[in-house]
């Protein structure tokens, strides 16, 4: 089967390479129908330190069930399914309490002897406690949409449950990435009122205004700071959310959050090499939450949006390509000349 290996600096190819097999009884075997590229696979992709061989890479992926082992109850050959980008098992303290990435048995996709989802084919541990079936056919229009619940949607969500959004929320959200934007039309789902996006790009803050935002702040650094602060009472925002990871972004949240407010954070650590002021945070009563999303334990609720058309987050994807040309999306979203990009097997 063809698949996309990560072979060192900007350097992603797609190969052939052995088709899955069943290695666990628990396990499932899915065929890919849509995969796509995801902020986090820039990280390896830019790294120069390349892995010891090439490796299989992608964690966003739904498809249609090809084969289930012996102890999987809830699938069957047939189903069409949305694997989180975790797989977990379902059963243990952790997943029981809604907290599936820090499932004692889990782990991800294209570690070791389980292989990303950018490829054909991908054999999936714990399918009882990962996998979600979708009611839909293979080639329901709706797939792009529910492909963002294995992880941006979901991970836009998190940030927004984190920073305490709810009915007549005032919310600011930093980024404006596939995840930011979900995080916009997350916020507008749970019923905020006011939803500043911080965008410098015009195409993707025009995704932002579609999913809800209210104003669009353009500026960086000190300049949005204060840009944002103009937009209120001077004295911030009571809901931040974080969807960067850097430490510009960080400076930004915490240069914009009301006293007594909220930050929600999901943006991936990297580069935050000054680290957050703690004292400043103590005293204005800052809370602080999020991380990891559990996408599997919010899936169900989203799901069940999509379907009924409350919600449609498959804007995000502004570039479609056939598998093969992945090293092109790839190129594409590193120039920032796409935000998130779907690849079709």
């Amino acid at each position: 089967m063809r698949a996309v290996l990560h072979h060192g600096l900007r350097d992603v190819r797609v190969a052939t390479v052995p088709d899955p097999v069943l290695i666990e009884p628990t396990d499932a075997l899915v065929r890919v129908t849509l995969a796509c590229i995801c902020g986090s696979d820039l990280w390896p992709y830019r790294n120069p330190t390349s892995p010891d061989e090439p490796r299989r890479i992608g964690h966003e992926f739904v498809g249609v069930v090809e084969q289930v082992g012996p102890q999987v109850r809830t699938l069957a050959v047939g189903d069409l399914v949305i694997a989180p980008f975790m797989y977990s098992c379902g059963e243990c303290e952790f997943c029981l309490a809604g907290l599936q990435t820090s499932c004692v048995r889990g782990g991800f996709y294209g570690a070791e002897d389980v292989g990303g989802g950018q490829g054909e084919r991908v054999r999936v541990p714990l399918a009882d406690g990962t996998l979600v079936s979708a009611p839909v056919g293979q080639d329901d229009p709706r797939l792009p949409a529910l492909l963002t619940l294995s992880d941006v949607m979901a991970t836009g969500h998190h940030a927004a449950v984190n920073a305490g959004v709810g009915p007549g929320a005032h919310v600011a959200v930093i980024g404006d990435g596939a995840v930011g934007l979900c995080g916009v039309l997350a916020a507008r789902r749970l019923g905020a009122e006011r939803i500043l996006l911080l965008s410098s790009h015009e195409d993707r803050a025009a995704i932002g205004r579609a999913f809800g935002a209210t104003d669009v702040v353009a500026e960086r650094g000190d300049a949005a700071v204060q840009a944002v602060l103009a937009l209120g009472d001077g004295r911030g925002v009571p809901h931040v959310m974080e969807c960067v990871g850097m430490q510009g972004s960080w400076d930004t949240a915490l240069g914009i959050v009301r006293a007594g407010g909220s930050i929600g954070y999901v943006g991936v650590p990297n580069g935050v090499h000054e680290g957050l002021d703690l004292s400043r945070i103590f005293r204005r009563n800052v809370t602080i939450a999020g991380g990891v999303a559990p996408a599997r334990a919010y899936l169900p609720e989203l799901l069940t949006d999509v379907l009924d058309g409350t919600i449609d987050p498959s804007p995000v994807f502004d570039l479609e390509l056939p598998l093969e040309q992945a090293p092109q999306g790839y190129a594409a979203m590193d120039e920032r000349r796409a935000t998130k990009v779907l690849l079709r097997p």
